[in-house]
């Protein structure tokens, strides 16, 4: 774990040092557990009670939450403070270390092509005509199929599964049991089927997926293959686990999908796109460059860009927002309601 001190850490993670810069430092912790040889972060005044007992060298922060600091720590002031934090973070973090080459007990076609610099683990599988670049590393358990193509500087967790003729670009990601390429949810309903009575008939899944650069896909998340052409996950586009994305789906650069959001088939995202946690988007939709999405929002419509939705059928978030506030006190409205109704009908009897 290499030690630095406070001056060389501000220079590389582009902050403003306010304290003392030989001090040094070994790593980074919570606000909570934190100690001398520590760098903490802070931006969330709900943890303001935590940074006032904190006990670490420095802590990173904005500008504005400069002055809360305790009076024993460094500050680190940066303009982007979480940005700061990754790069600390980076700094101190060691990567697991694998050897390079492949592996005894790795399964590696003839005619597949594996950079020298990559590293195949035991019990991973690379298949005939497929191709993976330098300094990739495919975990035990990590599957590249028939005429795949992964690029440079990837991690293939145990599990995941690059298929038949996928594309996937340099310095991705896919985490756990995540699969590029799977089979798109296409049947045709045949009324007369094969003599046995109608059937769903299974529309073959001829496209592939490709998974552009500096793409990082969670744990079990799903990325259907086209029917025809091509799904497509823009560079830097960011996915949690268990998303499913269908086929022929077009997401955009820099999108961010968080746990469990569904995507249907052929719906296009801009670019910047962010959709929350449990966000359900139906077929054929665009949304349009920097919309957002909140969580559990069910969205049946186009998005222009920049738009913010919630609420299912998604509506403008604050509406939703207002409507959200008014749903408790609807019980007693309509009590109220009624009690004026009465009243109405009693005041029209007493006229007659």
């Amino acid at each position: 774990m290499p030690h630095l001190s406070l001056s060389e850490l501000a220079g590389r993670i582009g902050a403003e040092l306010r304290g003392e810069g030989a001090r040094r430092v070994s790593g980074v912790a919570s606000l909570a557990s934190a100690a001398p040889e520590h760098v903490a972060f802070y931006a969330n005044t709900r943890y303001l009670s935590e940074l006032q007992r904190c006990a670490a060298g420095a802590v990173i922060v904005s500008e504005e939450d400069a002055s809360r600091v305790p009076v024993g720590a460094a500050r680190l002031v940066a303009a982007q403070p979480y940005v700061a934090f990754a790069k600390a973070s980076a700094l101190f973090h060691r990567e697991l270390e694998v050897a390079r080459g492949v592996q005894p007990g790795a399964w590696v076609d003839a005619s597949a092509e594996v950079h020298p610099t990559a590293a195949v683990l035991a019990g991973a599988y690379v298949g005939p005509g497929a191709r993976v670049g330098a300094r990739t590393t495919l975990h035990s358990g990590a599957r590249v199929l028939h005429f795949a193509q992964v690029g440079q500087d990837c991690i293939l967790w145990p599990g995941a599964v690059v298929r038949e003729r996928c594309l996937v670009g340099d310095r991705v990601i896919l985490q756990p049991n995540c699969v590029v390429g799977s089979d798109g949810f296409g049947f045709a309903f045949d009324l007369e089927g094969e003599g046995h009575g109608p059937m769903h008939r299974k529309v073959p899944q001829a496209g592939i997926a490709r998974v552009e650069d500096d793409v990082e896909v969670g744990a079990c998340t799903c990325i259907d293959r086209a029917t025809l052409g091509e799904t497509i996950i823009g560079r830097g586009t960011k996915i949690d686990n268990l998303v499913q994305v269908a086929h022929n789906v077009r997401v955009g650069s820099l999108s961010l999908l968080v746990a469990q959001c569904g995507i249907s088939g052929s719906t296009e995202l801009g670019q910047g796109v962010v959709l929350a946690g449990q966000v359900g988007v139906i077929g054929h939709l665009k949304l349009g460059d920097g919309a957002r999405v909140g969580a559990q929002s069910g969205v049946a419509r186009d998005l222009d860009g920049g738009e913010t939705v919630s609420g299912s059928p998604a509506i403008p978030h604050r509406d939703w927002l207002r409507l959200s506030a008014a749903l408790p006190r609807l019980p007693e409205l309509i009590r109220q309601v009624r009690k004026l109704s009465q009243r109405v009908e009693e005041l029209e009897r007493e006229r007659k």
